[in-house]
């Protein structure tokens, strides 16, 4: 019989014997007389690291599933308090390995990722730092549980965030301004407390980066961010192409947006809102979708085929959203079931379609990787190339859409092709306004929203919010949870649409050789840095001049040839 998600075993791991098993690792690293005997103690490391990243990754999905659980809610306040002591543990062991006589060995057999990830380890962690990240996990999991509580009464039901977003794309507009109204609502309700929460959260990290020799927490969140091969001022000058070409491009797409639905200015709650007689949606409700996703990824590929049969069968798909329900979408890995998660708040829009291809994007890359590499430590890569697999995969389904869709699938490939283009700009507004709080912690919560207004004008100039107070000062901020619970992360979704508009472009010129590339880049997980992951997967490198550019030039090219006025 299949084991369910449902069946797997979860239990808390025994500080003291997770202790005495480090210890003891530790111990073996640093008296191995030969390569073989350092080959089995880095395998059982990583058998232990599996169990470890198990068990606290089953808590946490279930904390999420249902954050008022008062006995997973128990356990993930365990391993955000354990979480840290665990990584201080193995700082030992990450320092024994790299001393080892035999690091060109190990190198062979288990690839230089290894004692990179290693050198991250010992620049980036410290006993000292264990109260800072204890704080860091008590913080995050307080703004999780906040915004989670959202409960909002509106049209006869009360809906959280994502429960809202069916009414921020009425074709009503009177709907949309009142939906949208009342999202920002119960930011402005919460003002106060989750600015504390981040106040609290950018000292923590400031604190501990100084604790580590920074001068600020940048460094130390690149480090964090598992970066080796490109720094800030590379960041930085991306940054500087998306103003050059991405923003006058979205600016022109939204004036077509606005002759498109019929209004004289586009405001903030029109954006979402991309033709007159509504914006496509999906033709069914979950288990329909998830028909079609099994259907869409068969026909797709042999190995995305047996991928999505294995998530169906073993329930690894929750979709549907629900009362006290974590926010957002996210994928994740459950080492020891060799399984993925995806974990989603369907809400009856195309979004729900975009979770079938994004996230299963990331759980396809982890399934090939954990069946084709040694460590766990491998089954993922770092951000800005998993958001290449996720981001990818959503354009490599373009020709099933209209399994989701029906005749409305044109409309759907045009809108999340404008949309993914419009992305961009928000993106790196989101990175530099994160550069700018970490270089500046004692900003007040009046100075950091304010800083967040100036960006706009720079990346977003011809937004409108239409007189609300809220966003007008500069609020919009607020509702990003990657800058609460995921510093310096956000970039790589704009790093990442490169590499996938880059895949996209491919695909109209040989599509069989294009999912060759996205197929190996898949199995190589995190075996690589992300230099060399780009080029094995025949990708461009964004930071160079004139690649973001190149890069754009086939969605440019599709959306201009499209008679948006005709879908």
């Amino acid at each position: 019989m299949t084991c369910k998600f449902k069946d797997y075993k979860y239990e808390r791991p025994n500080l003291d014997a997770v202790r005495e098993k480090i210890t003891a690792l530790t111990a073996a690293m640093q008296t191995a007389k030969t390569f073989e005997e350092t080959a089995a103690i880095i395998e059982e490391n990583a058998a232990f690291g599996k169990y470890l990243m198990t068990m606290s990754t089953l808590a946490e999905i279930r904390f999420t599933l249902n954050t008022e659980d008062p006995f997973y809610k128990a356990e993930q306040e365990f391993f955000d308090e354990a979480s840290p002591v665990f990584a201080a543990l193995s700082l030992e062991y990450s320092k024994a390995l790299l001393a080892s006589p035999f690091r060109a060995e190990i190198e062979e057999r288990f690839g230089r990722q290894l004692i990179a990830n290693e050198e991250i380890n010992v620049k980036r962690m410290s006993p000292a730092l264990v109260p800072f990240m204890q704080e860091e996990n008590r913080l995050r999991s307080e703004y999780q549980a906040l915004a989670a509580s959202c409960k909002i009464e509106f049209n006869g039901e009360v809906c959280n965030n994502y429960g809202l977003l069916k009414y921020m794309e009425s074709p009503d507009r009177a709907v949309r301004k009142a939906a949208f109204e009342a999202w920002a609502s119960f930011f402005v309700e919460n003002e106060a407390k989750l600015d504390e929460i981040y106040d609290k959260l950018v000292h923590v990290r400031h604190e501990m980066a100084k604790a580590m020799g920074y001068d600020t927490f940048t460094p130390l969140g690149y480090l964090n961010m598992g970066r080796t091969d490109y720094d800030a001022e590379d960041v930085a000058r991306f940054r500087a192409q998306v103003v050059e070409h991405i923003v006058p491009a979205c600016v022109a797409l939204r004036r077509r947006q606005a002759a498109r639905i019929g209004v004289d200015k586009l405001h903030y709650y029109d954006e979402s809102y991309a033709f007159t007689d509504g914006n496509a949606t999906p033709a069914g409700d979950r288990d329909f979708m998830v028909g079609c996703a099994e259907k869409m990824y068969r026909e797709l590929s042999r190995e995305t085929g047996e991928f999505f049969d294995f998530m169906v069968e073993h329930e690894l798909l929750e979709l549907e959203t629900k009362p006290n329900k974590a926010v957002g979408g996210y994928c994740t890995f459950i080492p020891e079931y060799d399984s993925p998660f995806i974990f989603s708040n369907f809400n009856g829009t195309s979004a729900d379609v975009n979770v079938l291809t994004h996230e299963a994007g990331h759980a396809f890359e982890a399934y090939c990787a954990s069946r084709c590499q040694k460590l766990p430590e491998y089954f993922f890569s770092t951000s800005e190339v998993n958001e290449i697999h996720s981001m990818s995969m959503e354009f490599f389904t373009y020709p099933w859409m209209e399994l989701f869709f029906g005749e409305q699938a044109a409309k759907y490939r045009f809108s999340h092709m404008a949309d993914a283009l419009q992305f961009i700009p928000y993106g790196v507004c989101v990175d530099e306004y994160q550069h700018i709080v970490y270089a500046n912690p004692d900003m007040t919560p009046a100075e950091r929203t304010a800083a967040w207004k100036e960006l706009e004008k720079k990346y977003l100039p011809d937004r409108s919010y239409d007189g609300n107070a809220f966003m007008e000062k500069g609020g919009f901020w607020m509702q990003k949870l990657h800058i609460f619970l995921y510093p310096f992360y956000y970039i790589d979704y704009t790093l990442a649409s490169m590499g996938a508009f880059e895949f996209y472009g491919k695909m109209q010129e040989n599509r069989e050789a294009a999912w060759a590339d996205y197929y190996r880049l898949c199995c190589a997980g995190g075996s690589l840095p992300y230099l060399a992951l780009l080029k094995l997967a025949n990708l461009s490198t964004p930071f160079e001049e004139g690649s973001v550019a190149r890069a754009i030039a086939p969605i440019l090219k599709t959306l201009a040839e499209t008679d948006d006025k005709a879908l």
